[in-house]
């Protein structure tokens, strides 16, 4: 094989064998962000590939692993799944950056339908996306138990992470107190070890008829893993934004006692707070742990401990430092 023969194909290369139209999707504020192009063959409406363009370095790391991820769970037994799981199609190149192009998912995000006019004050609308991100990770945990594992490895390394991160920083020596407190009472909580997508929130899960159709970007995922993680991380996600189109002060809409204005204020409701929203949320995490056959009164740590992994690896260092001191704020507030 010659040097030129291992070299990739360029993108714009695949975009002219296609012939079809092109479509590029909005890039993410993130420091190492990636663009979407969806790739659709001449005379279709829907597109047949997506190719994730890496803008830096560490972006292009990112789509690397995405890469290895995808195609160690091609190797995995996910049953009914299969279908809702990107298939790797080729790796090519762009700018001398590795391009990934995978198979296009039917659906439209739930992030969607969740910035809609009134969506997240309706108790319908909100329990239906928590019924169908709850169905997906069912199957997900179904397919792919192997054995149990400690709650305290969804903190594997974040302690350290931590440190590297904010050591000096003044609150960072309460939060890792904080976080050995969290971790040691979890380690008496057992769940079944499954496959994790490690990013499990309503923008990357595609909905059609009310049922998960797609779930893209698997670059965090792991292939062995608590299988909590990905329930804490949809509840903090999903309630993390509730008071976005709240002017500060305001009262949020079909949330009574949430304000906007304190960054975080949805997940503190979510988690201490009283009404409808909450009982859905702490529901939610209840359910999935009685389905694992864990110990249901784990839910608040293991939403604690999700806080404090997202602040371990969040990209940008002001989401994670804000993750941080929730995760503190949320800490203190369990003990008062």
């Amino acid at each position: 094989m010659t040097a030129d023969a291992a070299v990739p194909p360029a993108l714009t290369g695949l975009i002219e064998e296609m012939g079809g139209r092109v479509a590029c999707l909005a890039m993410s504020k993130d420091p190492n962000a990636k663009m979407t192009v969806l790739l659709f063959p001449p005379g279709t409406r829907q597109p047949a590939y997506a190719a994730k363009v890496p803008t830096t370095g560490a972006a292009a790391r990112s789509v690397e692993r995405e890469a290895g991820n995808l195609a160690g769970l091609a190797g995995r037994g996910i049953g009914p799944l299969r279908a809702t799981v990107p298939r790797v199609v080729a790796m090519v190149s762009h700018r001398g950056r590795p391009v990934l192009v995978t198979t296009a998912l039917p659906g439209r995000p739930m992030l969607a339908s969740y910035h809609a006019w009134r969506h997240t004050a309706r108790p319908a609308a909100v329990a239906a996306d928590f019924a169908a991100a709850g169905e997906w990770l069912a199957d997900l945990h179904d397919s792919t138990a192997s054995g149990t594992t400690s709650l305290a490895g969804m903190l594997e390394r974040a302690g350290g992470a931590i440190t590297r991160r904010f050591g000096g920083r003044p609150g960072t020596d309460a939060a890792l107190a904080a976080l050995a407190d969290v971790q040691g009472r979890l380690a008496r909580c057992q769940v079944p070890e499954t496959v994790v997508h490690g990013d499990y929130w309503p923008g990357n899960l595609l909905v059609t008829g009310g049922r998960v159709s797609g779930v893209i970007d698997w670059e965090a995922a792991r292939l062995r893993g608590p299988a909590l993680r990905d329930p804490a991380r949809f509840v903090i996600s999903y309630s993390l934004y509730l008071d976005r189109h709240t002017r500060p002060g305001r009262r949020v809409a079909g949330h009574r006692g949430l304000r906007a204005g304190r960054w975080g204020a949805g997940v503190e409701h979510a988690v201490d707070g009283t009404g409808w929203y909450p009982e859905l949320a702490r529901g939610f995490m209840a359910d999935v742990l009685a389905r694992l056959g864990a110990d249901g009164s784990c839910w608040r740590d293991a939403l604690l401990a999700e806080l404090a992994a997202i602040a371990a690896e969040a990209d940008a260092d002001g989401f994670a430092w804000q993750h941080l001191l929730l995760f503190r704020r949320l800490h203190r507030g369990g003990f008062r």
